[in-house]
C-alpha cells in the first residue's frame, strides 16, 4: 500500500477501460492519480470513486490530438513520477477507406502525444532519480489483421519509442516499457465485440478477450520494484495465441 506514498501518477485516457482500471489500482497503491479524459463528467466520477476509498486523485481535461494542449496537460499534471500512456485512438477500416486526417489523428494521439509527454516530464523524474513509464500498445503492432493500417503503425512506433526512452533515461534510474495489450472488453470496444458476437473470443488460447483489469495488473507490475531489472521491454498481454495445425 505504501510503495507510491508521496508519488504522483498522470493516466492519459483514465476515464474508461484499461485507463480507469490503472487509476484506481495506482490509487490503492498510494500514489495521486492525475486522472485525464476528455469528459469532465466521467472524470470527476473517476476522481470521486478514488477519494471515496481514500485514495488522491484530481481531473485534468486535454485533447491530445492538440499539441498545445498535452503541453498544458504536462503543466498541470506537475511533477509526475509514473506515466501511463494510454489514451489511443483506433479505426479499423482499409488504407483506402482511411483519410489522411484519419492518419495525423492516430499518430498525434497514439505517437506524438506520448513523445511530448516524456520529453515534458522525464527531465524531472531524472532531476529526482526516479521515474516509471509505461506505454500501452497493441498487439496490432506487430500482428497483422484485416484493416487497421494507420492504428498499427502508430503503436508499432510507440514500441519503438519505448527502446528509445528505456536507452536514454536507464542510466537515470527511470524505466520505461510497454504492454501489447490484445482485445479487451471496453467502452470503445463494445460495439465491435457486439456486432461479431464471440469472434475476438476464437482468436485467444484462452477463448475470451479480456478485462481491463487484467492489463491494469501488468502496468503495475511494470511501475512496481518487483520488476526493477525490465526495461525497454514490450509485455504481451493477449490470452496467447490459437495454434493451428499445418495444412
Amino acid at each position: 500500500m505504501s510503495e507510491f506514498a508521496g508519488k504522483t501518477a498522470l493516466v492519459t485516457g483514465a476515464t474508461a477501460g484499461i485507463g480507469r482500471a490503472v487509476a484506481l489500482r495506482l490509487a490503492e497503491s498510494g500514489a495521486e492519480v492525475v486522472v485525464h479524459g476528455r469528459d469532465t463528467g466521467r472524470g470527476a466520477e473517476l476522481v470521486s470513486a478514488i477519494t471515496d476509498r481514500g485514495g488522491r486523485a484530481r481531473f485534468v481535461a486535454a485533447d491530445l490530438a492538440d499539441a498545445a494542449d498535452v503541453q498544458r496537460l504536462a503543466r498541470e499534471a506537475g511533477a509526475v513520477d509514473v506515466l501511463v500512456n494510454n489514451a489511443g485512438v483506433y479505426d479499423f477500416t482499409s488504407t483506402p477507406d482511411t483519410s489522411a486526417e484519419a492518419v495525423d489523428r492516430h499518430l498525434a494521439i497514439n505517437t506524438r502525444a506520448p513523445f511530448q509527454l516524456v520529453a515534458a516530464l522525464a527531465p524531472g523524474m531524472v532531476e529526482r532519480g526516479y521515474g516509471r513509464i509505461v506505454n500501452v500498445s497493441s498487439t496490432a503492432a506487430s500482428k497483422v489483421t484485416p484493416g487497421g493500417a494507420a492504428y498499427g503503425a502508430s503503436k508499432a512506433a510507440l514500441e519503438t519509442l519505448t527502446q528509445y526512452w528505456a536507452s536514454e533515461l536507464g542510466a537515470a534510474g527511470i524505466r520505461v516499457n510497454a504492454v501489447a495489450s490484445g482485445p479487451v472488453r471496453t467502452r470503445g470496444t463494445e460495439a465491435l465485440l457486439n456486432a461479431f458476437p464471440g469472434a475476438m473470443d476464437a482468436v485467444t488460447a484462452r477463448g475470451r478477450v479480456g478485462n481491463p483489469d487484467e492489463v491494469a495488473e501488468v502496468v503495475l507490475f511494470l511501475v512496481e520494484e518487483h520488476s526493477s531489472y525490465v526495461n525497454g521491454t514490450v509485455v504481451v498481454a493477449h490470452g496467447g495465441e490459437v495454434s493451428t495445425l499445418p495444412s
